[in-house]
Formats: C-alpha cells, sequence, structure tokens
C-alpha cells in the first residue's frame, strides 16, 4: 500500500446504470409492485431473516453527495432498501464472496427509481444510498442488531488509496 495515497487518495468514477432485475441479479433483486392477492413466487423478495430478529424501520438521510470511501456488507441478513415518496436514489455494490475486501472494479453502481425497492443478497457490498435531494427517507428491512454485530465495512481509501464517486 502507497502511503502517500492515504493522505491523497485517487477520486475514482463509477458510473451509474439504470437499474433492471437482470443487471442487478449478481447483487440481489428488484422488487417493482405486483398485483394484489398474487401468490408467492420468484418476484418477491426472497428474504433471509431467521438469524434475529427482523427490524422495519424508516431512516431519514441527509444528502452526502455522491464520494465514499467506505463500502459494507452483512452476512446474517438479506437487507431490503426503498425510498419513499417516489425519489430516485443510487447505490453502489459489488458481489458477495469469500474476499475479506471487494476490488474497485467490481464496484458497480445503480440508479434506482422511486417505484421499486432492493433486496442485497446475503454479503453483498453496498454503499449508500446516495441522492441529489436534500434529504430523502428510506424504509429499511434488515435485523435489530446488524448494525451491532453484521457489519464488515471495507476502507477503501486505506486498502487501496481510493475514494469512489458515482457518476
Amino acid at each position: 500500500m502507497n502511503e502517500s495515497a492515504l493522505v491523497d487518495p485517487t477520486l475514482w468514477q463509477v458510473p451509474a446504470d439504470p437499474i433492471t432485475p437482470d443487471n442487478f441479479q449478481p447483487f440481489g433483486q428488484v422488487i417493482f409492485a405486483s398485483r394484489d392477492g398474487q401468490a408467492f413466487g420468484v418476484q418477491d423478495a426472497q428474504l433471509s431473516l431467521e438469524q434475529g430478529i427482523p427490524r422495519f424501520y424508516i431512516m431519514r438521510l441527509q444528502h452526502r453527495g455522491r464520494r465514499f470511501s467506505r463500502i459494507t456488507r452483512h452476512l446474517q441478513c438479506t437487507q431490503c432498501l426503498g425510498s419513499l415518496e417516489g425519489k430516485p436514489w443510487l447505490l453502489a455494490v459489488a458481489p458477495p464472496g469469500d474476499a475479506a475486501r471487494p476490488h474497485p472494479s467490481d464496484i458497480q453502481a445503480f440508479e434506482i427509481p422511486g417505484n421499486c425497492f432492493v433486496k442485497l443478497a446475503l454479503g453483498t457490498w453496498h454503499a449508500g444510498p446516495y441522492f441529489d435531494a436534500e434529504s430523502v427517507d428510506f424504509y429499511n428491512l434488515e435485523l435489530s442488531d446488524t448494525n451491532e454485530n453484521d457489519h464488515d465495512t471495507c476502507d477503501l481509501q486505506k486498502s487501496y488509496g481510493l475514494v469512489l464517486e458515482i457518476s
């Protein structure tokens, strides 16, 4: 690791692609509205919440720009995120795996419209949500102790000398 990279990190642009079920598949699922009364199937979030008490809540996030140097994963549960009020947002992700940290070239970003939500697969690295509005409320489904006991974070600046920006 280059010590000067810790002082003066390289800014790496990550272009955001419009999200689709196909391009997001390596990271989880995209869930859109379905007809009421429809039987459970592959179009529904395939959840893994059996390791604890599920927590479903609304979090208010303030605008933080589009730059990040940390990316996190949860190994004990899936996580669902969606914006309220139909506001679009951005999410950077890297595929789950056994490595202790994702490689920067594996990080992708997605533009997510406000009419769907994402379910992150177990172990999917993620940074965000990011958005251009002053603040956005998001609903979040994870475990009650996810942020205390299942929060594996990689510092990309320390590991690779990088700060990433979603463009």
